[in-house]
């Protein structure tokens, strides 16, 4: 059974009762607009966004609540923006520090407003909100006088769970200093069941500097956040959670996730929603960070592949499993590959894992229209787009062997599109063909006799057929080499040295049957001479 599906049981069995009185499950998700977001935060969209696809495919009541978190403070800045520029505001909250394009509303609103357009270009249908508005709506409230009435039990809490201790003095409370605006500075002194007092220190933290200035202010609509492992359980309560999972760093034991379902049931006395650990996405095996600059942006990503190659990247492993994308290397032609392989399965009616996999990667608008068509290897139309002599059109329908449909043509075209953009951008050298018509390359000019004459040998081969064929040359060029004696690097490289300039390219036999003929015959003969 193919994951979601397993979770979707799992889900429709813990809350069989909230379903049967039609009541909503809340699945949710958010992500801290601390810098432009980084693919892997797509990850847990997916993983949120397909659960709740499936139960709405099963007739229950949900809805996919997305935060954008703005009221974090300022704590580091990505590496593409001007230190200087926001020194001043470091341990301001995120939506009170000005957008680096001067136009969106705040610095949150500049990159959470990307990434919203990303979720929803993927085609991930959810509620955005802000985690600001919450707290100035004063829908924190409740949670935020239970958390500072049971200070005492957070404290147990935390250290009972992860070992980490809490100063007598402590309380789970960040105030909005109402002199220099910054969150990240306060320190909460007492409460006094009205008001907090609070001092905003000016060495509390090392990534910013407060003003000194001590005062007492109600904590409530918007003046106070409460710490994040607090605040997560407050999410559970406020907004009625019933599923939300957590990426592997917040879930191994003692992590955030232990102590905010302890906080949820201790405090709050609210049951945590369904917990659904995934593991990491990592870009060529390293973890990224938004608030560091480091790893892929969701927005590139989403521009590199079309949105159903994206959406089954995110979803067809299982989401213990490590997702490890390198867009420079061979990953996204042994994406697409791995895509066809299961849309195979799916047009021809093997119900499994893989062709459920592939339906689900499919937006649930284009699920209904779904039908089997030939879909050309990306592998291929990589090569095709970078010989300009060809028609992309009528080469892939020399290889499916008749006409395209319209279907196909456009599969073609967005194939073609998605092709040469990863060339320009990120393929590997390996990917990128550059005729050699001017002359014979050196390295294929000094190959030896042996080699040359197996050359000769593929020439003769090619001179005898009226029409090549990608296949029958492919499976000869094999019998040519067995005859030669040579190994297969001594007897292919010499072939892609003649027309690349270097060891190594596309399947051999496919791509000299699509070369210029006359171009073909003429450098063959010029090499094994």
């Amino acid at each position: 059974m193919f994951w979601a599906d397993a979770l979707a049981d799992k889900i429709g069995k813990a809350y069989a009762k909230k379903i049967a009185s039609k009541d909503v499950l809340v699945v949710r998700d958010e992500k801290t607009a601390s810098g432009r977001v980084h693919v892997g935060s797509l990850r847990g969209v997916a993983v949120h966004g397909v659960i709740a696809e499936v139960l709405k495919e099963r007739r229950i009541a949900q809805k996919f609540l997305y935060e954008i978190n703005d009221f974090d403070p300022m704590d580091g800045l990505p590496v593409y923006l001007d230190a200087n520029k926001y020194q001043s505001y470091m341990g301001m909250p995120l939506c009170a520090v000005p957008s680096p394009d001067g136009k969106a509303e705040n610095y949150a609103e500049y990159f959470g407003q990307e990434f919203e357009s990303v979720i929803t270009d993927v085609g991930f249908t959810a509620e955005f909100y802000r985690s600001s508005a919450l707290y100035r709506e004063g829908k924190y409230n409740d949670t935020i006088r239970l958390a500072l009435e049971h200070t005492d039990t957070i404290r147990e809490i935390y250290k009972r769970v992860s070992g980490s201790i809490r100063e007598s003095n402590w309380l789970p409370l960040s105030v909005v200093c109402e002199v220099c605006g910054k969150i990240g500075t306060t320190k909460a002194i007492s409460f006094d069941g009205k008001e907090v007092e609070y001092i905003c220190e000016p060495s509390l933290v090392t990534w910013a500097k407060g003003c000194g200035h001590k005062g007492k202010i109600s904590p409530f609509n918007g003046n106070a956040k409460l710490p994040w492992k607090v605040e997560w359980a407050a999410k559970f309560v406020v907004l009625d959670v019933s599923v939300e999972g957590a990426g592997k760093d917040h879930s191994t034991k003692g992590g955030a996730r232990e102590i905010a379902d302890a906080i949820s049931r201790e405090v709050f006395k609210h049951e945590p929603p369904f917990d659904i650990p995934y593991e990491f996405f990592n870009i060529a095996g390293k973890k990224m960070s938004s608030s560091k600059g480091m790893g892929v942006s969701s927005r590139e990503i989403a521009d590199l592949l079309p949105k159903e190659l994206l959406r089954f990247l995110l979803i067809h492993k299982l989401p213990n499993q490590v997702i490890d994308f390198a867009p420079n290397g061979d990953t996204i032609p042994v994406l697409y590959d791995t895509y066809d392989r299961f849309a195979e399965k799916y047009y021809t009616d093997v119900q499994d894992d893989q062709s459920r996999a592939f339906y689900l990667s499919n937006t649930e608008d284009e699920r209904k229209d779904i039908h089997a068509h030939y879909l050309p290897r990306f592998s291929s139309i990589a090569t095709l787009v970078q010989m300009p002599h060809l028609d992309v059109f009528k080469e892939v329908a020399k290889l499916k062997g008749s006409e395209l449909t319209d279907e196909e043509m456009e599969e073609v075209r967005t194939r073609a599109m998605y092709a040469k953009k990863w060339l320009d951008e990120y393929a590997p050298e390996d990917f990128k063909l550059e005729l050699q018509t001017e002359s014979v390359p050196e390295q294929a000019r000094a190959i030896a006799a042996l080699q040359k004459k197996a050359v000769a040998s593929v020439l003769a081969y090619i001179q005898s057929q009226e029409i090549l064929d990608g296949q029958a040359l492919h499976t000869n060029l094999h019998e040519i080499r067995k005859a030669s004696g040579l190994e297969p690097k001594d007897f292919f490289g010499p072939l892609y040295l003649s027309i690349l300039g270097k060891e190594s390219g596309p399947k051999l036999g496919w791509f000299l049957s699509v070369l210029d003929r006359d171009f073909l015959e003429k450098r063959l003969a010029e090499v094994s001479e």
